[in-house]
């Protein structure tokens, strides 16, 4: 049972770490906005140099391309932080209902939803977008836009990528849930304590 933590905590680390740098992507993702509106009002100015050097920066990366570097970003940002995101407890729940259920009926829950609904969607919806991301590659996929980005496969490998990571958050949960249901005592506690302490160590993170 001791092994099923090390495996969970290393899982939970690993995710937090890889959530923790794609969450950088909300900061481009807002730069890039702010840039791309910007320069579009300046094209309007009444001051020419203004008009020139928007100009010529459309000549190099223009608005099209802005705007697809905006949602690029941000299907970085979601798919790289839904493991994150299960793994913080920060997905939705009932919690009208849930809040009023005994706690190993919690756990219960929490385990048939990882084995039954969470792993088994996961593994579909990886498996075909890693047919789609390769199909991509192989056509050379470019933007439907004649001035759009071209690599489409890259951003298309995010999606799979962003589904495996959320495979290790399930197996990492499931892992708790079999330590809590079925471990010892002090096992079970560690878990909790673990858990708590992880729970502190990002609020205080969060809040710094």
């Amino acid at each position: 049972m001791e092994a099923l933590i090390k495996t969970s905590n290393f899982l939970d680390r690993m995710i937090t770490q890889v959530g923790k740098i794609a969450a950088w992507a909300a900061l481009g993702m807002i730069l890039v906005t702010v840039f791309d509106v910007v320069t579009r009002n300046f094209s309007q100015s009444e001051w020419g140099f203004l008009r020139d050097l928007v100009a010529h920066q459309q000549s190099f990366f223009g608005s099209t391309q802005l705007q697809e570097l905006e949602w690029h970003l941000h299907t970085v940002l979601f798919a790289l932080c839904l493991g994150y995101a299960y793994m913080a407890d920060g997905h939705v729940r009932i919690d009208l209902v849930r809040e009023r259920l005994p706690i190993r009926v919690r756990w219960w829950i929490e385990l048939i939803g990882v084995v039954f609904l969470l792993l088994p969607v996961c593994v579909l919806i990886g498996w075909f977008s890693v047919d789609f991301t390769i199909s991509s590659l192989q056509q050379q996929e470019i933007s439907s836009s004649a001035t759009g980005l071209t690599h489409r496969w890259i951003i298309k490998s995010f999606i799979p990528l962003g589904f495996l990571l959320l495979i290790f958050a399930g197996v990492a949960v499931l892992l708790r849930k079999l330590v809590e249901l079925f471990a010892p005592a002090e096992l079970r506690a560690k878990v909790g304590a673990e858990a708590s302490a992880e729970k502190v160590q990002l609020e205080k993170i969060d809040g710094g």
